[in-house]
C-alpha cells in the first residue's frame, strides 16, 4: 500500500465474515426452505419473473429442484441470490439468523468510519444479502457504515472492469481505493483496474497467501499499515 486510501473496498466471506457462516449457515437455512417459500411467494410479481428466468435456465424442470441444482453449483445468478436473499432476510427478521464476522472487524469498521475513510462492500451475493449480513451482527447494525453494497451486477469479481466501474461509480481515483479479499484471482482483477489491493489471509478459513500481493493476518493489521510512516 503506497498511499492512504480515500476509498476501502471489501469483500466478505473469508475476509470480514467466516466462509463457513454462508456455507454452514446461511445455504443449509436457505435449502432447507426453498420449496416452502416458492409455493407461498410464487404469484409475487418479483418471485415470478426469478421463477421464469430460472425456467429459461432450465426449460421445464420444476424451479425448486433447478434452485438446488444451482445451489450445488454456488451459481452466482439472479434468480437464485434474490431468493435465498428473500428467505434469508425472512430468517434475520424472525431472530432465527444473526450474522458472523471475525472479531477484528466490526472496530475496525468503526474506526475506518469515524475517521472519514469511505467504506463499500464489493460481493458475490446480492446487496440486499450483504445488508442483511451487516445489519444484523452480534456488534449491533453496521449498514450505515457503508456508503455503497456492490454485487455482480457491477462485473465478476475477477474482472478488472467491474473495479473500475465501482471507482467510477463512487467518483474516486482507482489508485485512491483499497480493495481486500482473500482471493488473488480477485486481488488481480483490481489491481489490473489500478486499485491497491491487499490479501487478507486467515488460516482458519484455509487461505493461502499469495507471493504477488501485500498481506495482512486481519483488518486491525491493515489499520496499522495506514499509520506507519512511510520509509524514508
Amino acid at each position: 500500500m503506497t498511499t492512504r486510501p480515500e476509498l476501502v473496498l471489501l469483500d466478505i466471506e473469508g475476509t470480514i465474515a467466516p466462509i463457513s457462516f454462508v456455507h454452514d449457515v446461511l445455504f443449509p437455512y436457505a435449502r432447507a426452505r426453498l420449496a416452502g417459500f416458492v409455493a407461498a411467494h410464487a404469484d409475487e410479481p418479483e418471485i415470478a419473473a426469478a421463477l421464469a428466468e430460472l425456467d429459461a435456465i432450465a426449460p421445464g424442470a420444476p424451479p425448486v429442484e433447478t434452485l438446488l441444482a444451482l445451489m450445488d453449483r454456488d451459481a452466482k445468478v439472479g434468480p437464485l441470490k434474490l431468493i435465498q436473499g428473500r428467505i434469508w432476510a425472512e430468517g434475520f427478521a424472525e431472530g432465527a439468523l444473526t450474522s458472523r464476522l471475525y472479531p477484528d472487524v466490526a472496530p475496525v469498521l468503526r474506526a475506518w468510519h469515524g475517521s472519514g475513510l469511505r467504506l463499500a462492500i464489493y460481493s458475490s451475493g446480492s446487496e440486499e444479502a450483504q445488508r442483511l449480513l451487516l445489519g444484523h451482527t452480534p456488534d449491533g447494525g453496521l449498514t450505515a457504515l457503508f456508503e455503497r453494497f456492490f454485487d455482480t451486477r457491477m462485473g465478476g469479481k475477477r474482472d478488472a472492469a467491474g473495479y473500475a466501474a465501482i471507482a467510477r461509480s463512487m467518483a474516486v481515483a482507482p489508485a485512491h481505493v483499497l480493495f481486500l479479499s482473500d482471493v488473488a484471482d480477485e486481488l488481480a482483477a483490481a489491481a489490473t483496474a489500478g486499485i491497491q489491493v491487499c490479501q487478507i489471509v486467515r488460516p482458519e478459513d484455509g487461505t493461502i497467501a499469495s507471493a504477488d500481493y501485500p498481506t495482512a493476518p486481519d483488518l486491525a493489521a491493515v489499520a496499522a499499515a495506514f499509520d506507519r510512516p512511510d520509509p524514508a
